[in-house]
């Protein structure tokens, strides 16, 4: 076994959550066993606040998430947003004017602080693409206009760029590639859209963060991922897992595979600490 951590991190969807978004018994049962190990842990992941109220289980006694990429530390007990590093509002309207230029009838989403901006042609809107029901997905109260209508004093998180209701890998590269050093792009799930987040925003920045607080350093810290988004906190913690269900570029990158999500990939390493 690799050293013992101080700190775990993990993504949610593909990682510790099963395939149906929901926690196990055990995989609550040995995050939640942790801190009576005196391990820390921490929940890194791309869903915005408001994908997080029904997922206490795994929050930790502190009741903090890290979430949209990096871009919020969230506490989900208290619903209020701890710290944010968004893309600025400048930032976010020269972004929409490059990737309507290059890629024609794309549209937009914003993730905010405090709710969703989205576009009323955002591409699959009908549910399509959407899991479940969609209104969870685009609450009430979500202002439908063009992105270039987007409140100046909106703090953006994450923006969401969606050409097809189903995306590849090369859309997302494409995007990246389009933006250079004006952000980060990422990608969260299998045909999902480019994620884009404030230049030096990742999963990584907003780990390193939080763990700076705590005094924990890298060589500490195991994460677990399964994900693109994820592969910047895996290069940076001292020990990292790829899901067995992970895309192929995080389990290249990985120190370790575990089993998949389905199989409580994450729970069986815990219970050999």
């Amino acid at each position: 076994m690799h050293r013992r951590p101080r700190l775990v991190a993990s993504d949610l969807d593909g990682t510790l959550l099963r395939p149906d978004a929901t926690v196990s018994p055990r995989t609550a049962t040995a995050w939640n066993r942790l801190s009576l190990l005196g391990i820390q842990s921490v929940v890194v992941t791309a869903r915005p606040p408001r994908w997080l109220h029904a997922l206490e289980a795994v929050v930790g006694d502190h009741g903090v998430a890290i979430c949209a990429n990096g871009a919020f530390v969230y506490d989900v007990r208290r619903k209020t947003v701890r710290q944010a590093h968004p893309i600025s509002h400048d930032r976010v309207q020269e972004i929409v004017v490059v990737l309507r230029e290059r890629f024609p009838g794309i549209g937009f989403m914003a993730e905010l602080a405090t709710g969703v901006h989205v576009e009323p042609d955002y591409p699959g809107l009908d549910g399509e693409w959407l899991p479940g029901d969609a209104n969870e997905w685009i609450p009430d109260g979500a202002v439908r206009a063009p992105i270039e209508e987007l409140a100046s004093e909106a703090v953006v998180g994450k923006l969401l760029a969606r050409r097809e209701t189903t995306d590849d890998d090369r859309f997302v590269q494409a995007v990246a590639e389009t933006l250079g050093d004006r952000a980060v792009v990422a990608q969260s799930h299998h045909g999902g859209p480019a994620e884009i987040s404030a230049p030096g925003v990742t999963k990584a920045s907003g780990l390193q963060h939080w763990c700076d607080e705590l005094g924990v350093d890298a060589v500490d810290v195991w994460a677990f991922g399964d994900m693109p988004n994820d592969l910047p906190m895996l290069r940076w913690a001292g020990t990292s897992y790829a899901m067995a269900n992970a895309h192929p570029d995080v389990i290249a990158t990985a120190d370790l595979t575990c089993r998949s999500n389905a199989d409580d990939g994450v729970a069986r390493v815990l219970e050999a600490l």
